[in-house]
């Protein structure tokens, strides 16, 4: 009988990662060291590069070890506790430009002077078409996040150089259009192979509406969660939604362990750490658009919630990466700001001195001077390819760098973001709600990347299949309307 080799699941795969995090976030290299060793010496393998699980099960005694160093790695002390706060409000306290409250921030179309007065019931034809402005605006980034997720699916897993080659081989480099099989040689589709469960759904000779993809299965879990708990929800309202809605099946990397760690019951913000070599990954962040789009203009509330959400699964920058995304999509919702001042707000809500910071930094000023954007990609990948291809730290900068060049253009944007390769999918898909955001209306957005989605998301959340991104607008302006 063929062994079941569950994926982001495996001790004996999860030693690897772990010892990889211990580097990159400063815990005693000399006791990393020792652990390593020990490992090695026992016949244990470093992760894998890019499957989820390796090939065949260890022997027991192996297994045995390996929870025993995953154990003794996470009582190790990490060496980074200044510049990389944990909780929220040390968080906000190392953040000198954490945004003020809406009601403190003229602007109009902010949340005091929008969301709050939107909807059904709002006062005044004032009132009614900014709640029209903010639905159109939302349509937009719903499809924007499918179109950016459709885009990357069938190149997610390649390395860069793969991607390039694709692209090139169909006269489509540098990046404007949905890949495609057409007229690429057959010695390219070896050397290349697209990602297999996702080619027969996201290539231009075959898109028929948004297929199901975790990048589109957690926002709908966060419109769920805020329709059954508020905007004031805990982080065990979270865990909640998905034990009631989400099949262990459809998780992978920080969430499967979490999900694992809440069924061995655990709480949260244990699930986030035990045994969970993922807790800064990219998990957060692909979380994180809802808790934007329901604050429009207010991107301290959205960058809280999204706090609250990702300390279920993740820590430090992996929280941060969500905290990003969450307050620069707020910021985009408002209906008065560019990409630059919506990643600036992105950028007031991570700490200064943490690593994700640096990175989103380094992102920006690399599109800011250089025209070509595969120099730009390059450039990422030299100071950033040494973590895994799912990280939060380099698709975090990758997403700014694509936003930043691409300067609002929503077809730009989602390109950049996939043409840089790593979390492909996950990129576009944020890079794409963004983009969406600033559009205005799913009309502005060019029709070669809505008609082939057919407004239908395809979807195993309960009570979603098939459902229209005009329908999930409507549905996400009433929570943003309630307050």
């Amino acid at each position: 009988m063929t062994p079941l080799r569950l994926t982001w699941a495996q001790p004996e795969d999860l030693v690897g990662h772990e010892l990889r995090q211990a580097a990159e976030d400063g815990r005693d290299p000399a006791a990393a060291d020792r652990l390593r060793r020990t490992w090695l010496a026992a016949g244990g393998h470093p992760a894998p590069l890019r499957a989820g699980a390796s090939a065949t099960p260890p022997p027991p005694e192996l297994r045995t070890l390996a929870l025993h160093l995953l154990t003794e790695l996470a009582r190790l002390p990490t060496g980074l506790t200044e510049e990389e706060p944990t909780g929220l409000t040390a968080i906000e306290t190392s953040c000198p430009g954490w945004p003020g409250a809406a009601e403190d921030r003229d602007r109009p179309g902010g949340v005091a002077g929008q969301a709050g007065r939107c909807g059904p019931g709002g006062p005044g034809q004032g009132a009614d078409a900014e709640g029209t402005a903010l639905v159109d605006r939302l349509e937009a980034a719903w499809a924007g996040r499918a179109a950016g997720c459709v885009l990357g699916k069938p190149v997610e897993k390649l390395p860069l150089a793969g991607i390039r080659a694709l692209g090139r081989a169909a006269g489509n480099w540098p990046l404007r259009g949905w890949f495609t099989e057409r007229g690429v040689p057959a010695e390219v589709l070896a050397a290349h192979p697209w990602n297999r469960r996702s080619a027969g759904t996201s290539l231009a000779e075959n898109i028929d509406g948004a297929p199901e993809d975790d990048d589109l299965n957690y926002p709908l879990l966060g419109l769920r969660l805020l329709q059954r708990y508020g905007r004031d929800f805990r982080t065990g309202d979270v865990a909640q939604v998905w034990l009631d809605e989400l099949p262990a099946g459809r998780t992978f990397t920080a969430e499967r362990l979490a999900y694992r760690n809440l069924l061995l019951g655990l709480e949260p913000p244990d699930t986030a750490t035990h045994h969970n070599p993922f807790r800064e990954w990219i998990g957060a962040l692909i979380r994180a658009d809802v808790h934007g789009w329901t604050n429009p203009g207010d991107p301290a509330a959205a960058a809280r919630q999204a706090y609250r959400d990702a300390c279920l699964t993740h820590t430090a920058n992996g929280v941060y990466a969500a905290m990003f995304a969450a307050a620069a999509l707020a910021e985009a919702a408002s209906g008065t700001a560019d990409v630059h001042t919506a990643l600036r707000s992105g950028l007031a809500v991570v700490p200064p001195r943490s690593r994700l910071a640096a990175a989103v930094r380094f992102g920006i000023d690399a599109a800011a001077l250089h025209e070509d954007f595969d120099r730009v990609a390059d450039l990422l990948h030299a100071r950033y390819g040494h973590h895994h291809w799912v990280h939060a730290v380099p698709n975090t900068a990758l997403i700014a760098a694509a936003l930043t060049h691409a300067d609002g253009d929503f077809g730009a944007s989602v390109c950049r973001a996939v043409s840089g390769g790593w979390d492909t999918d996950s990129n576009g898909a944020t890079a794409g709600s963004l983009a969406g955001l600033l559009a205005g209306s799913v009309r502005a957005l060019p029709a070669q990347w809505t008609a082939p989605l057919g407004n239908r998301l395809a979807t195993t959340v309960p009570g979603f299949d098939g459902i229209g991104f005009d329908t999930l607008a409507t549905l996400t302006a009433q929570e943003a309307a309630a307050r």
